[in-house]
């Protein structure tokens, strides 16, 4: 299970079931994060996505998406805390491209984001759903192919709306290594403007949510930073009062709480059994939203 020395970037098949896919699953990092590590148990290796997922789910496709998520100098890298719209389109073209060769573009999707991972994802269906047009259309797929949403510990708010840069800066510190990290000015002036730009978000995604399965996750346990031990993402911004969302704490830090080592872990049952509910009512659904877009589009295609 030894993990590739280069940060994977693009679609990542994890898994693909030896019966007909059902569902694609989707797993999408956040900041300082990764494809695999993200979501693999450092003691013992076991990435959840492949090693335990399939096995409860025996027809859904796995996938991770990897992006350039970096927030610090180290090793030449530059920030990317400015470019949540372009990780957004090009996670929009990368899963509707690979969904294309693969003949799945009528398949459910269902997200699985950890941390800023999430407001990637949330801005991915914003502009996915505003791609219409009969050139952009193909884009629209990955909105309407949507059924559910997990988030673990994505910062929907802020840990406060006075201080949403004291918030990035702690979420910055822990996910990149203790020593040698070196933030950039860009960085800190990227996070300034985030307050807003979170705001926007949000807002834009408020009006799309009652049409997803949303899951709430927030950490209970502090993160070890550099002096101190903290709350990364506050459980009032991992899961705001969203009507008709479900909401749970897991007992692990921030870094930790979206890497289980088996079906045992605290709460993995709950995240499989989300996971599981979503994956056998989406494709009816699904199916209903497919159709009726196709009418739409063929009245359109009728007035031009």
């Amino acid at each position: 299970m030894a993990q590739p020395s280069l940060q994977p970037i693009g679609i990542q098949q994890l898994h693909r079931p030896t019966e007909p896919a059902e569902v694609d699953i989707v797993a999408v990092h956040g900041l300082n994060g990764d494809a695999l590590k993200t979501f693999t148990h450092e003691d013992s290796e076991v990435l959840w996505l492949r090693d335990l997922l399939p096995t409860y789910i025996k027809t859904a496709r796995v996938l991770s998406w990897g992006y350039n998520s970096n927030a610090n100098t180290l090793r030449g890298r530059a920030t990317s805390a400015d470019r949540i719209l372009e990780h957004a389109r090009t996670l929009v073209e990368d899963l509707q491209s690979d969904r294309e060769l693969e003949n799945a573009t009528e398949r459910p999707i269902i997200f699985v984001c950890h941390s800023l991972g999430g407001i990637v994802v949330k801005k991915a269906l914003t502009f996915s759903s505003w791609q219409t047009s009969p050139k952009c259309a193909r884009l629209h797929t990955i909105y309407t192919c949507t059924y559910g949403i997990l988030f673990f510990g994505t910062p929907h708010n802020g840990s406060s709306k006075a201080k949403p840069l004291h918030t990035a800066q702690k979420l910055a510190s822990a996910l990149i290594p203790r020593q040698g990290a070196v933030f950039e000015s860009g960085l800190v002036r990227a996070l300034k403007e985030g307050s807003e730009t979170l705001e926007m978000i949000t807002s834009e995604f408020a009006p799309l949510m009652p049409r997803f399965r949303i899951f709430l996750f927030w950490e209970e346990q502090r993160t070890g930073l550099k002096y101190t031990k903290d709350y990364i993402v506050t459980s009032d911004s991992a899961a705001p009062a969203v009507e008709d969302s479900e909401r749970c704490g897991i007992p692990a830090d921030h870094r930790g709480m979206c890497k289980f080592q088996d079906v045992n872990s605290p709460r993995f049952r709950t995240v499989l059994a989300a996971l599981k509910r979503y994956s056998s009512a989406a494709p009816t659904v699904i199916k209903s939203r497919v159709a009726q877009n196709a009418d739409i589009a063929a009245s359109w295609y009728q007035t031009i």
